[in-house]
């Protein structure tokens, strides 16, 4: 009996765990198809009386919408090939490579997570500056092609569980370090690729911190930037039209995580089983 109550329990739990994660979408969801005068209906109703598109419609009169999803793509895709691209190497040269002061350099790399973003922004900003990039989706763009700290810990640990044997017989048939890295290590670590590349681009697409310091011009603002800006140039607050435009943003996400959901749990699992 015993057997089966402890089962039954934990699945209980997680399926209330998953209502308590799902309700805020669902409810966003069911918001953008209400009208202004439904959704401050008392008692509320998840389910809309009178469904309607028509929100949908209104934001795209509102928001210049199309330049702000192209720029928020932009953005997002631009951010996680540089990520990728950055943190796999220096992953391989901390997981496979040999040279002075590596311990001390990693442990100096793990230790920038501990600070703060708030504590970067102004010296990037000055560097952008100098640089001419400022009010340019560039400006966004450039920094994660110099790696990051997370990422990096991400791989390092994954190209660890990759056989020595694969790399010394690739090395004995006369493969030099960048095409062992390219030919072995990065096709054996797609799963943990895809983790961080959808980590990198979930952040990046929702970031608003960046965009509302480095672009000023409303035909380069990003979807986030749009929404933001929603609650404040209308005298009241629209929030069917907001709801819609918060749903329009959500999407993306959700169908990368769908399309890559193997490959992400995957990384998950198999991330740092060697140390």
């Amino acid at each position: 009996m015993g057997k089966r109550i402890v089962p039954a329990l934990r699945y209980a739990i997680l399926i209330l765990v998953a209502i308590v994660m799902v309700g805020p979408f669902v409810w966003m969801f069911a918001t953008s198809l209400k009208s202004q005068e439904e959704i401050f209906r008392t008692p509320p109703r998840w389910i809309p009386e009178h469904l309607t598109l028509a929100n949908y419609e209104r934001i795209v009169h509102v928001l210049p919408l199309g330049s702000m999803l192209l720029n928020s793509f932009t953005v997002a895709i631009g951010a996680t090939v540089g990520q990728v691209l950055s943190c796999s190497l220096a992953a391989y040269a901390f997981a496979r490579m040999r040279f002075r002061g590596k311990t001390t350099i990693y442990l100096l790399l793990l230790a920038t997570m501990m600070l703060p973003g708030q504590v970067t922004m102004i010296p990037v900003f000055l560097i952008m500056r100098s640089l001419g990039l400022i009010d340019t989706l560039q400006a966004l763009i450039v920094p994660a092609f110099f790696g990051g700290a997370f990422g990096t810990f991400l791989l390092r640990q994954f190209f660890a569980t990759i056989p020595v044997e694969l790399e010394d017989a690739a090395r004995i048939d006369g493969c030099g370090r960048f095409r062992i890295f390219w030919r072995i290590f990065l096709p054996l670590s797609k799963p943990a690729l895809a983790t961080l590349a959808l980590f990198t681009f979930m952040s990046y697409w929702n970031d608003l911190l960046g965009p509302v310091i480095y672009l000023s011009s409303t035909e380069k603002a990003t979807l986030t930037v749009g929404l933001a800006n929603l609650q404040s140039d209308i005298m009241t607050t629209r929030y069917d039209i907001l709801m819609a435009g918060a749903v329009l943003s959500v999407l993306p996400i959700l169908l990368l995580f769908l399309v890559g959901q193997r490959w992400f749990v995957r990384g998950i699992t198999l991330t740092g089983l060697k140390q």
